[in-house]
């Protein structure tokens, strides 16, 4: 089964200009589609916060490819069928646009900031992002989700203030899945894909292509296409001629 698509608000700037659009993403990276592994204590309180009132801040860390995009997708996801005001930033594109784009946040419900670390050294963006959660915290409305690949005191920001700030919330560590874990987590994903992924099969694909889980759920995507249009059932013989392993 293909996966479909939600809408959710995302900032964006054309031309220097703040805009709000709409945009569509897979609804496949939900919390239910989030293989908890040992995060079972991180994914609480995140349902927790996002269904309290008031200001809270998360920053999320993982030197891995483990999840953390998954969540704040799954957050905007949840928060989305509640009809919140929702802002998705992904940081990593930061030079296609510019720091007064966070000056229209301060009134959203949900404010996820994606890969905090790409604009470690850049002041301008580091000071918009202190900026913006000092307006967060005294508006006391927002939830504010922050993704990195390191804790805030081992991310080289320039801003002292700043790693006060994202200190100053909860900071927690996404633990990575085990080989067996990440197993069941495909297994789970392609189950409410509507097709099954055999043992053997998902085994065989842990050893032979990288096992970071978004390289894993990106193969996953691809071999649900491929099985509908060739209306084959995956086996490990049909892999190796899809992907020549």
């Amino acid at each position: 089964m293909l996966a479909k698509l939600y809408k959710y608000y995302e900032v964006v700037a054309i031309n220097s200009q703040q805009l709000v659009l709409p945009v569509s993403l897979p609804d496949t990276e939900t919390f239910t589609s989030f293989y908890t592994g040992d995060n079972l204590l991180l994914l609480n309180y995140l349902k927790e916060i996002l269904n309290k009132s008031g200001f809270y801040s998360l920053y999320t860390w993982s030197a891995f490819l483990s999840g953390k995009t998954h969540l704040l997708h799954a957050s905007c996801y949840y928060l989305s069928h509640l009809d919140k005001r929702i802002s998705y930033i992904p940081l990593e594109q930061h030079f296609l646009l510019e720091p007064d784009i966070l000056l229209g946040l301060d009134d959203y419900d949900l404010v996820c900031l994606d890969n905090i670390d790409k604009i470690a050294g850049n002041k301008a963006w580091e000071v918009a992002i202190f900026d913006l959660f000092n307006r967060l915290l005294e508006n006391n409305n927002s939830k504010l989700l922050i993704t990195s690949n390191a804790s805030p005191k081992q991310v080289p920001f320039i801003l002292p203030d700043l790693i006060s700030r994202l200190e100053w919330g909860q900071v927690y560590q996404l633990k990575e899945l085990s080989d067996e874990d990440k197993l069941y987590a495909l297994q789970l994903r392609a189950l409410l894909r509507g097709f099954e992924l055999p043992t053997d099969v998902g085994l065989f694909l842990l050893k032979r292509v990288d096992r970071d889980m978004k390289t894993l759920s990106n193969l996953l995507d691809k071999l649900d296409k491929i099985t509908i249009t060739e209306q084959r059932k995956l086996t490990i013989p049909f892999i190796k001629t899809v992907f020549n392993l």
